[in-house]
């Protein structure tokens, strides 16, 4: 008499439907699109909190693919049985892993950097965490397919897909969920895609109706959650600031946040703080004025031409409104809702004398450092007042290129002024822009103002001509300037000093390096 025994002989394998292969090819499609999405997410979320985008991208993305690597490795021990059933639902229990983590993690690193953690730390564990699931997906998929296509037609179509998945989500990331949902609703909607499609697979293969019920309730609910994720958002950011939060909105290029405490509003560009109504008359005095003087010292009766760059808010706007020669003003800006709000904003436009009301105001959207070149008119005066180049995007607006293509389009006797971040911080992305602004062909003189938000702080003149700053005019009211301290401002003090830098190229941007500078940490 035999012997019986519990084993079950399996059945054999049965061929897989079109409809399942191309569930699982969408499966990695949606897969990759998602893992790629969150990593931009978590990229953008660290450089707006901490800055250094390099580092942050960095980590994000490299060590997501680093750990993708470690998560190929593990799957072979994670789905041992090539059963396309066992195959199958450790598939699925690995996206309804990701699922929950991905919207997680954004809002647990938010909540660590508002008091203070270690960030960083935090934000290489999340993306080890992250990469090693998402690096199981493939091999799994691929041992799936195979069976009928195949390893080489496996392969072959499993990473067809999932490299169209990359390019969906790194483009569907910044041009439509960002800034169509904000930061947390975005990583809510990502993270319901893979319990989407682990619904969608319940649906084409049988025995997994539990986890298909399991994905659509995850589904649902990471869907039903997202718009609350602005709730939980703004009280974790409230804790950012030292004054209440008036308006804050998503970009898709920057985070921009107005707080008030009593007649002090202030607007932040990335958490970076961009001006105090109270004092930033200061600085767009400064800014605006010694060029518009040095131009005139020649013509007192010349019919002036501006460019305007940066500034969406609008208050460089209002000084250059006050010199009654002035027949144009061209404002080129890269993000359409900052310069919004200083249209529509009840404080801002009070701040900015409701400056783009003017008839000679014209305003362009876009990247300066493509628009300004390709303009056809030249100009009396070019205002650069631009972010401090504190990542790569900004520092290419302090270069020796863009510098000579400026040059081109200012008149023979035309001033070019930028600012030049903190000269006590940062003094040498100050000598920098100097040493820049001369290699381009410039003489250059840097000069510095106090501005009780900022503390001192740097600008740069140029222009092709001797700079000779004795016996400017100041025809127009003003708050701070007056012609005596016009003059005294190029007067640097004893611990500014200039040269000893490289000079700042596309191709090499050095100014980053003399922007992060550890004097900074006592501002903070």
């Amino acid at each position: 008499m035999p012997e019986l025994t519990n084993q079950i002989e399996p059945a054999p394998p049965q061929a897989m439907r079109q409809s399942q292969r191309w569930m699982l090819l969408a499966a990695a499609a949606v897969s990759s699109a998602c893992g790629l999405a969150i990593e931009l997410l978590l990229g953008t979320l660290a450089s707006y909190l901490v800055g250094n985008q390099a580092l942050a991208f960095g980590i994000a993305i490299g060590g997501f693919l680093a750990a993708m690597g470690l998560g190929s490795y593990l799957s072979r021990f994670v789905a041992v049985d090539d059963n396309p059933k066992q195959l199958l639902l450790r598939f699925i229990q690995v996206e309804l892993a990701i699922a929950p983590f991905s919207f997680l993690v954004p809002i647990a690193l938010f909540a660590l950097f508002t008091i203070d953690a270690p960030f960083w730390i935090a934000l290489v564990f999340s993306t080890i965490i992250l990469g090693t699931l998402a690096g199981m997906e493939v091999p799994i998929l691929t041992r799936m397919l195979e069976k009928d296509e195949g390893v080489r037609g496996a392969v072959s179509s499993i990473l067809a897909l999932d490299y169209i998945g990359a390019l969906v989500g790194s483009l569907a990331f910044p041009l439509l969920l960002l800034p169509v949902f904000g930061m947390f609703p975005t990583a809510a909607v990502i993270a319901s895609l893979p319990a989407f499609m682990v619904y969608g697979l319940g649906r084409v293969f049988s025995g997994v109706k539990f986890w298909q019920r399991v994905g659509l309730f995850s589904a649902l609910f990471l869907c039903a959650i997202a718009p609350f994720t602005n709730q939980i958002s703004d009280r974790l950011e409230n804790n950012l600031y030292q004054a209440p939060i008036i308006s804050r909105q998503q970009s898709p290029y920057q985070r921009i946040v107005l707080t008030r405490q009593g007649r002090d509003v202030r607007l932040f560009l990335d958490g970076d703080l961009q001006l105090s109504t109270l004092d930033e008359y200061r600085y767009h005095e400064a800014l605006v004025h010694p060029a518009m003087a040095m131009v005139m010292a020649s013509n007192p009766e010349r019919r002036l031409n501006v460019l305007l760059m940066g500034a969406g808010d609008g208050m460089a706007m209002r000084e250059i409104l006050k010199w009654s020669n002035l027949d144009k003003v061209t404002l080129i800006d890269l993000d359409p809702a900052v310069v919004q709000l200083a249209k529509r904003h009840p404080v801002l436009l009070e701040a900015n004398q409701q400056s783009f009301d003017d008839p000679r105001v014209r305003v362009q959207i876009g990247d300066a450092l493509k628009l300004a070149p390709k303009l056809q008119e030249k100009f009396d005066v070019i205002i650069a007042d631009f972010p401090d180049p504190d990542r790569d995007v900004l520092a290419k607006l302090y270069s020796k290129g863009f510098y000579q293509a400026l040059g081109r389009r200012l008149v023979d006797d035309g001033v070019l002024v930028t600012q030049a971040s903190s000269s006590f911080f940062a003094p040498k992305v100050l000598a920098c822009i100097h040493t820049t602004l001369q290699a381009a062909g410039f003489e250059a003189r840097p000069y510095v103002a106090e501005v009780p938000s900022f503390g001192p702080w740097g600008f740069v003149m140029a222009r092709s001509q001797a700079i000779a700053v004795e016996g400017l005019k100041l025809p127009i009211e003003t708050r701070f300037l007056t012609e005596g301290l016009m003059k005294g401002l190029f007067e640097l003090p004893k611990d500014v000093a200039m040269g000893g830098v490289e000079v700042n190229r596309l191709s090499r941007p050095v100014i980053l390096k003399y922007q992060d500078n550890p004097r900074w940490s006592a501002y903070d």
